[in-house]
């Protein structure tokens, strides 16, 4: 009887933790597969949600741009950087075809942009000879950062990044899908290779 009494209660014993074990597990699972859910929730929309206006106040759809990455630049007309108009410039006549490059004014940074939407305009196109588009001026950080820019220094909205720009002319690139993939500081000039890298060319 001892016999029979020890070997139902050891077959007891392993149902029971076999059975716990099986709830635990899938609990973790379930756990995990709501992390993943959330994970994916994070990434809200793309480039292609947002329509702004371009330096003329002509509002200007970023779907438009589907099927090419798309470099955007927060750009200034008193800063050191501001000869980088050039090479983007020659970047766009070059690549046009294959990369978009979109100049956004901003005068956060030391109030470098202080100028209107026309005087940006003529500045551009009498210094530079500017053909890539160019919007009207907005803000790149601060209270009142444009959407756009929400959606490219907010982790929670672009899926992974939460740089805003360090100052003028940082770039961010996106894909030809609309996601966000890079982010580079104001020197990255359109010659360096990982820059060339990330949109392809």
């Amino acid at each position: 009887m001892k016999t029979l009494f020890t070997v139902a209660a050891v077959l007891v014993a392993a149902l029971l933790i076999s059975v716990n074990f099986g709830w635990f597990k899938n609990i973790f699972s379930k756990k995990n597969s709501m992390a993943m859910i959330d994970a994916n929730q994070e990434h809200k929309g793309s480039l292609y949600d947002f329509t702004l206006n371009d330096l003329q106040g002509n509002p200007v759809h970023l779907s438009d741009y589907k099927g090419k990455p798309v470099v955007i630049i927060n750009v200034a007309s008193k800063c050191g950087f501001t000869p980088q108009y050039a090479d983007w410039q020659k970047f766009h006549e070059k690549y046009g075809d294959k990369v978009t490059v979109l100049g956004f004014p901003a005068n956060n940074f030391m109030s470098q942009e202080p100028g209107s939407n026309e005087e940006i305009a003529e500045f551009c196109q009498k210094n530079y000879g500017v053909t890539f588009k160019m919007f009207s001026k907005i803000d790149v950080k601060g209270e009142d950062k444009a959407p756009l820019y929400k959606w490219l220094s907010e982790k929670e909205l672009n899926g992974w990044n939460d740089k805003e720009p360090t100052w003028n002319f940082c770039k961010y690139v996106i894909d030809k899908d609309g996601n966000l993939t890079h982010f580079f500081e104001s020197k990255i000039t359109p010659d360096n290779e990982e820059f060339r890298k990330a949109v392809g060319v």
